[in-house]
């Protein structure tokens, strides 16, 4: 069954290079690579063709002028698709995938789930512990107040709502195009694109070894406060809700 791994990209030349080599690094490398450059106005294109003649699979690079991390995102894994595959993981061009994270969603998908959510953690290369900490309570809190939400608990949805981060996840093809895809917006998508998967299929599970470490670069952006409002799904007020 043909795997791929779609990376969303905008003005991430400074930052890619770093996802690649994590992705290289996997021990499970059967896969192809698809990058979707969301109208980059940096090298974020270059740095991935740059990586592709050392690339232990193969690489493809598109663009998708539609700005919104959600309509990249869901024109890669239409482009994987219709290129054959059957299998989709995501992650994002900021964030630093484990070394069996393409493993652990493979595993999951071929053991009948429909898709499969992991574990974000913060990246050890933006903040000390302090941050880190910080990042994982606000994670813990977002996730309890997602699965009390009276909007999550509709007697519609066919799982129970468990926080799905959007750079750590895997699903069928068959699934995603049954769900309707990933909301063509910009973030906030994971929880729309979540409740999508939750009215359409029981078959969800949650993956601790599928490991993504995560940029807190949202924290730097929005402030403590501003952050934590977003996560809790309280918009960003102000500010754009796409700070990649």
């Amino acid at each position: 069954m043909s795997l791929w791994v779609v990376v969303p990209a905008y003005n991430e030349a400074a930052r890619i290079s770093a996802t690649l080599y994590a992705l290289a690094a996997q021990t499970d490398t059967d896969f192809t690579l698809l990058v979707v450059d969301n109208g980059s106005a940096d090298g974020t294109a270059d740095a991935v063709r740059a990586f592709q003649s050392c690339a232990p699979f193969r690489v493809h690079v598109i663009t998708e002028p539609e700005k919104g991390v959600g309509s990249a995102v869901d024109t890669g894994f239409r482009h994987a698709i219709a290129a054959g595959a059957t299998r989709i993981a995501r992650t994002d061009a900021d964030c630093l995938p484990r070394p069996g994270w393409v493993a652990a969603a493979r595993a999951a998908l071929d053991g009948g789930a429909g898709m499969v959510c992991g574990r974000i953690t913060a990246r050890r290369d933006e903040h000390g512990p302090a941050g880190r900490a910080f990042f994982a309570g606000l994670v813990g809190l977002a996730a309890l107040f997602g699965r009390l939400r009276p909007a999550h608990r509709s007697s519609g949805y066919l799982a129970p709502y468990r926080m799905h981060a959007g750079n750590n996840m895997a699903i069928t093809a068959a699934l995603y195009e049954e769900c309707g895809g990933m909301p063509r917006r910009p973030s906030p998508t994971d929880r729309l694109f979540l409740n999508r998967v939750r009215s359409t299929t029981a078959s969800i599970v949650r993956s601790r070894t599928m490991v993504v470490e995560n940029s807190t670069r949202r924290i730097r952006a929005y402030g403590v406060l501003r952050t934590a409002k977003w996560y809790l799904d309280r918009g960003s007020g102000p500010l754009t809700p796409d700070p990649r």
